[in-house]
């Protein structure tokens, strides 16, 4: 993998590491306010999924503060209704990630939003429904080379709940079970925006892509 750098020595994972970076989490205003306004969103004020006003608006708020390029929210808004997903995030079926992220677009073309199917679940479940993005696929892929902590594909990452099963696995094996999957999260993103930096400047409010 050309992404893992020959000089790179990444620190390895433990819970004096991880609470660093989940103390400098919660010192960033920008990103704990985004949350909590999120959580909010989701959980207080439109807490279900029968209503095409209330899903469109977390749809664009998501899109908006993530920028997980969603060019057509109502759509997207709409699939998700049809998918009756209240009575799954019950029961925590982790499959419904798989089925918001596949997008009958207009003119038929099928689109993958996987990267925002797992942050949409996650919203109303934090630590049921783990949230994939770029960095941190990035640390989990540096240290299955390093330490073999987990057997898994590269595609793997991209399918739930296969992805949750490799961050269990990641959690048994540097001992850091007294996190959740939330603060895991937070720590593996931190740590891979450090030691992958983007080569183009990014936004400074967007916390995760």
């Amino acid at each position: 993998n050309k992404s893992m750098k020959n000089d790179l020595n990444i620190i390895r994972p433990s819970k004096i590491e991880a609470g660093h970076y989940l103390k400098l989490w919660n010192s960033l205003e920008n990103y704990t306010s985004q949350e909590s306004s999120l959580r909010k969103l989701f959980t207080k004020t439109y807490p279900f999924n029968n209503n095409l006003d209330d899903v469109l608006i977390k749809v664009c708020a998501l899109n908006d503060l993530y920028s997980t390029n969603i060019y057509s929210p109502f759509t997207v808004a709409k699939h998700i209704i049809a998918l009756k997903i209240d009575s799954r995030f019950v029961k925590d079926n982790l499959e419904i990630v798989n089925k918001i992220a596949e997008v009958k677009m207009k003119g038929g073309t099928m689109k993958r939003f996987y990267s925002f199917a797992t942050k949409y679940c996650s919203h109303h479940k934090p630590t049921i429904y783990p949230i994939y993005d770029s960095y941190v696929e990035k640390m989990l892929l540096y240290f299955r080379k390093k330490d073999r902590f987990s057997d898994f594909l590269n595609k793997d990452l991209r399918s739930h709940p296969l992805y949750k099963n490799i961050l269990l696995d990641f959690k048994k094996f540097y001992g850091l079970e007294s996190f959740n999957l939330k603060q895991i999260d937070q720590y593996l993103w931190l740590a891979g925006k450090k030691y992958f930096p983007k080569n183009f400047k990014q936004k400074q409010f967007k916390a995760k892509d």
